[in-house]
């Protein structure tokens, strides 16, 4: 009996826990199942405006004369005099003198071509007097025929002793002034390769200058930057400009370079192209003019434009009007553009970009004035999910659109 008591007090334990247990379980209130909310995700939209943009194509080339050439002595002889412009870096006018070459000798040659000439004159005289008694004589028949044919030889030599002789005189004076080697441009000295005293021949270079009237820009441009500008029609439109005195129409350049710590801008214009595109990078030339580089014309608040300096080119190009212009973000891959309806649905589009920079593309068509394009990445994107929109913060430079430099979409 003891026994059995003893087995069956937790048996009776257990019993009161289930008992207890499954009241409370029946006295507990009933919750309803809680759904969990799904939320369209949220995407930054901009409003597709259209805009009337010019467009400019981006360049860079390097500053150099129009016209440079070596100063050139075209007679042989000791430099004895300089001019304190020539040096390298130094600035001089038009027709200045910068050597002078030793003209004792060609002062003495002078002297003897003028002597010559005046005994051909001398000996022409003679003759002229002799040809015409010999033809009075010969009219009255006091004088044979082989007298006359005499006289006028001597005389007809005479006469071309006196051209040589002029020649002469002529030679000597070109050679006298060309001891004095002058400027044939306003320029400036590149480098100077002789000096005080130094004995220079013929044809020997004493300087290397450029001309400072005009510089010139070589600026490489894709073939496909070029539908962007409105350049000469071909070789004979730039023909006949040249032909006019005047450049032949080009668009307008602006240049800019760091100088002295400072980013200096000029203005320039396209004024030709090259006739050939380059054999390596498939690029076409285009030279730009900027007039007064120096800015010798006192021109205030105008820095000089360094001839050898690399600069940054900026060339206008064509007005569009008509064009849409959006965040590089828009563009999707493989030409895509995300549109939000006005129910708050996602839209897929295809677009062909008209033109493309690192911050912008613009668009000819595929979205419609006023509808709001995704600038936003989405991890999964399909046509027809819901979204919801915020409008995306301005980006900079979206105020000033006629001024844009960029490449065409890759």
């Amino acid at each position: 009996m003891r026994a059995r008591a003893k087995w069956l007090a937790p048996l009776l334990v257990l019993g009161i826990a289930l008992c207890v247990t499954g009241a409370m379980f029946a006295l507990r209130e009933s919750t309803p199942a809680e759904r969990p909310e799904l939320r369209a995700p949220l995407v930054e939209v901009v409003r597709a405006e259209p805009q009337t943009v010019r467009f400019r194509v981006a360049a860079q080339g390097t500053v150099e004369p129009r016209t440079e050439s070596d100063l050139v002595a075209e007679v042989a002889g000791r430099i004895v005099w300089a001019s304190p412009e020539l040096a390298s870096g130094g600035f001089f006018a038009r027709g200045d003198t910068l050597v002078r070459i030793d003209p004792h000798d060609y002062q003495v040659a002078l002297e003897g071509a003028q002597a010559a000439l005046g005994r051909a004159e001398s000996q022409l005289t003679l003759t002229t007097s002799t040809l015409e008694r010999q033809r009075s004589m010969h009219e009255r028949g006091i004088s044979s025929q082989a007298r006359m044919d005499d006289a006028v030889h001597a005389q007809a030599n005479a006469q071309a002793g006196v051209g040589e002789a002029r020649v002469a005189v002529r030679r000597a004076k070109l050679d006298l002034e060309r001891t004095r080697i002058r400027a044939l441009f306003a320029g400036r000295v590149r480098e100077k390769r002789v000096d005080l005293g130094q004995f220079v021949g013929r044809g020997a270079s004493v300087a290397r200058v450029y001309s400072i009237d005009v510089a010139e820009v070589r600026l490489p441009v894709r073939d496909a930057d070029l539908a962007y500008l409105d350049l000469p029609s071909g070789p004979e439109e730039e023909a006949a400009a040249a032909a006019s005195g005047q450049p032949a129409p080009g668009p307008d350049v602006e240049l800019s370079a760091t100088v002295a710590g400072q980013r200096r801008t000029w203005h320039g214009r396209i004024v030709r192209s090259e006739g050939a595109r380059d054999a390596r990078t498939r690029m076409l030339s285009l030279v730009a003019e900027v007039d007064d580089p120096y800015a010798r014309s006192g021109e205030p608040g105008r820095a000089p434009l360094p001839i050898g300096i690399f600069v940054d080119a900026s060339i206008e190009g064509r007005r569009v009007d008509g064009v849409f212009q959006v965040p590089r973000a828009a563009l999707r891959r493989e030409g895509e553009i995300w549109v939000v309806d006005d129910s708050g649905h996602l839209r897929i589009r295809r677009v062909e970009p008209l033109r493309s920079d690192r911050e912008h593309s613009w668009l000819r068509a595929g979205v419609a004035a006023g509808e709001r394009v995704v600038v936003s990445p989405l991890e999964l994107a399909t046509d027809g999910m819901a979204v919801r929109v915020r409008e995306a913060p301005p980006m900079a430079g979206d105020t000033a659109q006629d001024r844009v430099d960029g490449a065409p979409a890759s």
